[in-house]
């Protein structure tokens, strides 16, 4: 049973670093590589599938005009998106997006914020990508004319497909890739054949042309060219939901095999493929949305695309059974409800690359969340939550799709800007463009769209609760990796062994003059009855970006100030860097140290938040805590002196 239970914790937590790792081997990624297409495919089952609703979306917000729309729609995409996230994915090629390039600009809780704040706009596109879509699969399954009637419970079924998407990523990485490829084969060579003979049809039947006119002529344009271009320029934003799923396409990066020679500071063969992987995409998809926008504009009878019309959110899968029948069209359903299903695998993945870059090395998050199956769990249970909140409901949950995607899109546009100001010329206001184009579909679907920046709002507001409350609860955890003595803090360290006794004087550092030190030494005889003949060896730490968590190295100098040994080192806490240094000292000579403190005047509840926010509080108490935690047996335990 014991062995069971080992041999299930080492599979549950398989993937988490070592905390020996240095930063730089941290950085690597630790899944297993495939070949660029074959990541497209992962990320394509959402970008692709947006197909199964798109051009219903389309036609729904801007009627007529949904074509030349459209074509707004591919241009930003081809023109902007592409060329932005080439940019991204030069700059952050491990998979962190804008959100790494951003978190450079601004260092400390500044930046740690910022970060958090992505992280919530993140984690609201991703996860509301894998309900809405298990959603959106459930509503197709139930509509199909072959389903039974025990599976006319959309809550239910959109549980299960949650619960299965969440196995296949328990069972691993490479599972969940070889789906996706075979899905999105399926899914688009099927919608090849469904827009072709739409294509077709408008070919050898013009008459759907002058219909087209008519309507154009009825609407808001009044048939007019200049005003379709304009009326189509400032409704495109509502088609915005067409380039979801795009953005994954950086996140999941650290999935794609580059070249041999490729190192974690220079990954160039990583950063083509990608570049390949966003292209090739991008072109796909261009094509299917202005072929799927002509065949349902010129096609659908307007009726059937009324928000309760038989072509209503599946406006493709009306056109498989109007050409092919109930068989094919069945078949299509299938394909796309599976397809709808899978396209959280791509915001899974995202999730499972984000989370753990980020939040364990700010102490927000447990050192298990390094690992992917405890997040996949995590995750899982998060989605069957809001999928219960929003009542599985696509329309409840297109809104904060919708503010997160685009969100995501213009804080990188705003990185890339800034990026690219060192460049200048033409590339530095190609981005600016893109840029503002960007900011006017986000503003435009929040004014429109209200709801969703709310939902957002709470996502946010909730990580940041949960990333507080685990800093805190990590906040004694002995957080440094390894320390590292020089050659004079060695020398120092063994010549203040004497009797078996190792004196160490916590210091806050001041002047550095010799009378500092000299009036600390009156005030160990004064208080601990040290005489000045015994060796007393000063620990000094200066606090260093106090927002970080892990400390991976302390390196310790030595410096002679007159006749008194000190002992300097840089750290984000003072008291973690004190307790690592002893563990350390006791290590290195076999003695168990005695360190000194002098009373803390001041509220206890002030010095904890000070300590939790800036590295430095009442030190001596939690020095204690952390060895505490540290050390079990309390005699073999560094002694901690407070007078």
């Amino acid at each position: 049973m014991l062995r069971t239970i080992v041999r299930f914790r080492a599979w549950f937590l398989e993937g988490a670093r070592d905390r020996t790792l240095s930063a730089a081997k941290a950085r690597v990624h630790t899944h297993p590589t495939k070949p660029w297409w074959q990541v497209m495919c992962l990320t394509g089952v959402d970008y692709f599938s947006t197909l199964a609703y798109q051009p219903y979306i389309a036609f729904l917000a801007v009627g007529a005009l949904a074509p030349v729309a459209t074509l707004f729609l591919v241009a930003l995409t081809l023109f902007g998106a592409v060329p932005m996230y080439w940019r991204v994915a030069r700059e952050s090629p491990n998979g962190q997006g804008s959100i790494a390039m951003l978190e450079q600009l601004l260092p400390g809780w500044r930046g740690k914020t910022f970060v958090l704040c992505l992280l919530g706009f993140a984690a609201t596109d991703f996860v509301i990508t894998i309900t809405l879509s298990a959603a959106d699969a459930a509503e197709h399954l139930i509509e199909n004319p072959f389903a039974p009637h025990w599976l006319d419970h959309r809550l239910l079924l959109t549980f299960f497909l949650l619960v299965l998407l969440g196995a296949i990523f328990l069972k691993g990485f490479a599972e969940a890739i070889y789906l996706a490829v075979g899905l999105v084969i399926a899914f688009m060579g099927l919608n090849v054949i469904v827009i072709g003979r739409g294509l077709y049809e408008i070919i050898t039947h013009p008459e759907v042309f002058p219909r087209w006119q008519q309507a154009l002529a009825a609407g808001a344009s009044h048939g007019n060219v200049w005003l379709i271009f304009v009326l189509s320029l400032l409704a495109f934003p509502k088609l915005a939901l067409g380039l979801s799923g795009f953005e994954t396409g950086v996140t999941v990066m650290p999935l794609i095999k580059g070249d041999l020679t490729d190192t974690p500071d220079n990954p160039a063969g990583r950063i083509r493929n990608a570049k390949k992987l966003l292209l090739t995409a991008a072109v796909i998809m261009s094509l299917a949305l202005i072929g799927s926008s002509l065949v349902t504009t010129l096609l659908i009878p307007p009726s059937a695309l009324e928000p309760n019309g038989k072509a209503a959110g599946r406006a493709l899968a009306y056109l498989a059974h109007e050409f092919f029948g109930v068989g094919f069209g069945t078949l299509y359903d299938l394909t796309t409800a599976a397809i709808l299903w899978y396209a959280g695998a791509s915001a899974m993945a995202g999730l499972l690359n984000l989370i753990p870059r980020y939040l364990p090395r700010y102490g927000m998050a447990p050192e298990w969340a390094r690992a992917n199956r405890p997040l996949v769990v995590v995750i899982t249970g998060v989605t069957l939550f809001v999928t219960w909140f929003f009542d599985a409901s696509i329309e409840a949950q297109g809104d904060a799709y919708a503010t997160g995607v685009l969100m995501l899109m213009l804080s990188a546009s705003i990185a890339v800007v800034i990026s690219a100001r060192r460049d200048g010329g033409w590339t530095y206001a190609g981005f600016i463009a893109i840029a503002l184009v960007f900011a006017y579909t986000t503003l435009e679907n929040i004014r429109e769209r209200p709801t969703g920046l709310k939902v957002c709002l709470a996502f946010i507001l909730s990580l940041i609760f949960v990333s507080l409350v685990s800093r805190a609860l990590r906040a004694t955890e002995l957080r440094t990796k390894r320390v590292v003595l020089d050659d004079k803090a060695k020398k120092f360290l063994h010549e203040a062994v004497r009797n078996n006794m190792l004196r160490i004087a916590a210091n806050r550092p001041q002047t550095g003059t010799e009378r500092e030190y000299a009036r600390k030494r009156a005030e160990l005889k004064r208080v601990h009855r040290i005489n000045h003949d015994e060796p007393v060896l000063f620990f000094e730490v200066q606090i260093v970006n106090p927002s970080e968590f892990n400390d991976e190295v302390l390196e310790v100098h030595g410096v002679a100030v007159g006749k008194h040994r000190v002992l300097r080192c840089d750290s984000p806490a003072v008291p973690n860097a004190i307790a690592a240094f002893l563990l350390h000292a006791q290590k290195e000579t076999g003695v168990i140290p005695d360190v000194y403190f002098g009373w803390t005047e001041g509220s206890p509840i002030g010095y904890a938040f000070k300590y939790l926010f800036l590295g430095e509080g009442d030190t001596a108490p939690v020095v204690h805590e952390v060895l505490r935690k540290a050390v079990d047996n309390p005699e073999k335990r560094p002694c901690v002196h407070v007078g």
